[in-house]
């Protein structure tokens, strides 16, 4: 066992900086633990290193980060002027405390240059027991979700983990058009249902499939559902469409009327989401609605939603959490039938 440092209790930490990159997802995921940090240091000064994107459409409004620094990593070119400006960045300013929820390799190679470069930091916090971490926890048995393992490494650090769900940060001109888009389709709260159909369209192997959501919604407003709304971004207009097209004029396609934060106040006022593994799915996860997820080629332990409001689905195959790009059969998600979805809904409802 690795001993606890009690990070909280340090007086002396009074900055610090927290590294999340990765996709939307799991950036999303990540905010119970942003929150989990905001309450062990309450009078602390809290600053966060994530991606433009994220940046804008997540953390604008968000009152716990005082900064907030942004390196393109998504960007392929010109690596070694990134990684100056994020050296850079990050020595303009005196932290007492990095904590890398990233952990990867440039996290940690980045973090070793900074050391190297002579900059002092007192603490620097991961979730493997490595070079450049002082403080890391015994590494769980794989697959681990990630919120464990970094879970594992705040609390090494004497931070408790409890928040249960994601924390956005809503503001009010989110919420008002959130409002506007319910009143102008109709939406009744605790009457309507919120599918997430799509996801990136590199994953496409991650859909269910446009027929069998079309299926599954006129099964849901035979059995009293006013309303089924979709809900997705670019990448999955086509997929909502063709979704609509086989339905009739009870289903909402809000498909592309969205921003990131208009999303959970529609959520909110659902008597359930279904939705595949998809980086939105996280964001309605910040609700306490009840929430199906449909998984195939990617491993539930690892990706299902924070919230014990939600649950999976997956068949029961050899091949599932294949994790593959490309597939003949797609069985994963062919053999999941609508009618059993529904009962699984149902059940998560009663």
């Amino acid at each position: 066992m690795c001993p606890v440092v009690d990070l909280p209790a340090d007086s002396s930490i009074r900055r610090i900086l927290i590294i999340k990159w990765s996709a939307m997802g799991d950036v999303v995921l990540a905010t119970a633990l942003f929150e989990d940090i905001a309450q062990a240091f309450p009078d602390r000064e809290i600053h966060l290193d994530t991606q433009p994107a994220w940046r804008d459409l997540l953390f604008a409004d968000d009152p716990r980060f005082r900064r907030i620094l942004a390196v393109d990593w998504s960007r392929r070119t010109n690596r070694p002027g990134q990684v100056l400006t994020w050296l850079r960045q990050v020595r303009s300013t005196d932290y007492d405390l990095i904590i890398d929820l990233q952990c990867n390799d440039r996290s940690r190679f980045l973090l070793a240059l900074l050391r190297l470069s002579g900059h002092r930091v007192r603490y620097l916090l991961g979730n493997r027991r490595r070079l450049p971490y002082d403080i890391a926890p015994q590494e769980p048995a794989l697959p681990a979700h990630a919120i464990t393992r970094n879970r594992a490494a705040l609390a090494a650090g004497g931070i408790r983990g409890l928040t249960p769900r994601p924390v956005l940060h809503v503001a009010d001109r989110h919420r008002a058009r959130a409002q506007e888009l319910m009143k102008r389709c109709g939406l009744v709260p605790g009457n309507y249902g919120v599918f997430l159909p799509g996801c990136n369209a590199s994953g496409h192997l991650k859909r269910w499939g446009a027929a069998r959501y079309a299926s599954l919604a006129g099964q849901l407003h035979l059995a009293g559902v006013a309303r089924i709304v979709l809900i997705g971004g670019p990448d999955e207009i086509d997929e909502c469409r063709q979704i609509a097209g086989l339905c009739g004029q009870w289903l909402v396609n809000l498909c592309g009327q969205t921003g990131i934060l208009d999303i959970p106040p529609i959520c909110e006022s659902a008597s359930f989401v279904v939705g595949n593994d998809t980086g939105t799915a996280h964001v309605a996860a910040m609700t306490t609605t009840p929430m199906t997820i449909i998984c195939g080629p990617t491993d539930p332990r690892r990706v299902k939603p924070l919230g014990d409001n939600v649950t999976t689905l997956q068949a029961d195959l050899p091949c599932i959490n294949c994790y593959r790009k490309t597939c003949s059969h797609h069985s994963c998600m062919a053999v999941l039938t609508p009618m059993e979805v529904l009962q699984h809904v149902q059940k998560a409802i009663d």
